[in-house]
């Protein structure tokens, strides 16, 4: 598939790439196909880039990267329409805010968004009672944190079911 984006130009995107959201991010509705861009000059950060919008793209991270301790719980009923066999091919990603200050760089962990990597659904999740928050200072907080971040490879999953 060949998709047209402000940020990166024309890219040609293999279709078992893209990514169908079975329950779309808060506030686009409208947008139910993604593909992630990974480019060296944004590690460890990916860019989740709307199939059907040019303009709309996250800042994404696999929460586990600042956060090691980062989990989440869901009942059974909450992703099953992401059709999950092994919790472990779910992705889990956290959408990142930059502002001008860098420093002050947020990370949604209240709303993950997770995608089975064998069917390639997703959904973001709304985590209600949750400890985790919609604003995350992720360079303050990490700071003041003693635990090492954690390679995405390596990473466990952070979804119980």
């Amino acid at each position: 598939m060949i998709i047209s984006t402000t940020r990166f130009g024309t890219l040609e995107i293999p279709d078992d790439k893209i990514i169908t959201m079975a329950k779309p991010i808060l506030g686009f509705e409208q947008l139910k196909r993604y593909c992630l861009i990974e480019r060296e000059d944004c590690e460890p950060f990916l860019w989740m880039q709307s199939v059907e919008d040019p303009a709309v793209a996250f800042i994404v991270i696999n929460p586990l990267f600042f956060h090691p301790g980062y989990r989440i719980e869901v009942i059974p009923k909450e992703v099953e329409e992401l059709r999950i066999s092994d919790v472990k091919s779910v992705e889990t990603y956290a959408i990142v805010t930059i502002p001008h200050d860098p420093g002050e760089m947020t990370i949604n962990l209240q709303g993950p968004i997770l995608i089975n990597a064998e069917t390639r659904l997703a959904k973001q999740l709304v985590l209600v009672n949750s400890e985790y928050r919609v604003c995350h200072h992720i360079l303050r907080d990490t700071r003041t944190s003693a635990e090492p971040a954690v390679e995405r490879e390596s990473a466990e999953p952070a979804l119980t079911v």
